[in-house]
């Protein structure tokens, strides 16, 4: 049996880095590009965020934060956490570490005041939306970077509910 570990971690950590420039590689094959949102790591620090790593059996293998947003006037809510960068590597996809993960940003984000759990993704990564959508989230408006394009889909969750 695996040891799957899930720690917090600085989003500028090399782990981090290393797993960003392959999810970066993933967007840029089903989407032609990369994601253009600017993170930072200040983003991702309690009490507004926090950035997760996974490991299996010590290994790299996933990650996933969630940051405070705050009212947009539109559709973000005060009291917004928002998803970002939840991968998990090929070699450990389809064994659950995307729902742990998922549901540890939730419990996290919950911990720290946030009420509301939001998201975006897009139509080339339908296994992100099966597991959003039987995560229990459902469609929002659009919101951020991507609002324009017409394949991004955005999803909401409450938290605590």
């Amino acid at each position: 049996m695996s040891e799957v570990v899930l720690r917090p971690v600085d989003y500028g950590v090399a782990e981090v880095a290393e797993l960003e420039s392959q999810v970066q590689a993933e967007y840029a094959r089903r989407y032609g590009g990369g994601d253009d949102t600017v993170l930072q790591p200040e983003q991702f620090r309690p009490p507004r965020g926090l950035f997760l790593l996974l490991t299996v059996d010590g290994v790299p293998s996933g990650m996933g934060g969630w940051r405070a947003r705050d009212a947009d006037g539109r559709f973000v809510q005060d009291g917004d956490a928002e998803v970002k960068r939840m991968y998990v590597v090929p070699q450990a996809q389809r064994q659950g570490h995307a729902r742990t993960l998922l549901a540890e940003l939730e419990r996290t984000a919950a911990q720290h005041g946030r009420t509301r759990m939001i998201l975006e993704t897009g139509m080339a990564q339908p296994e992100a939306i099966a597991l959003y959508t039987s995560a229990g989230y459902t469609e929002m408006g659009r919101f951020g970077l991507y609002a324009h394009e017409e394949s991004a889909r955005y999803y909401a969750k409450v938290l605590g509910g």
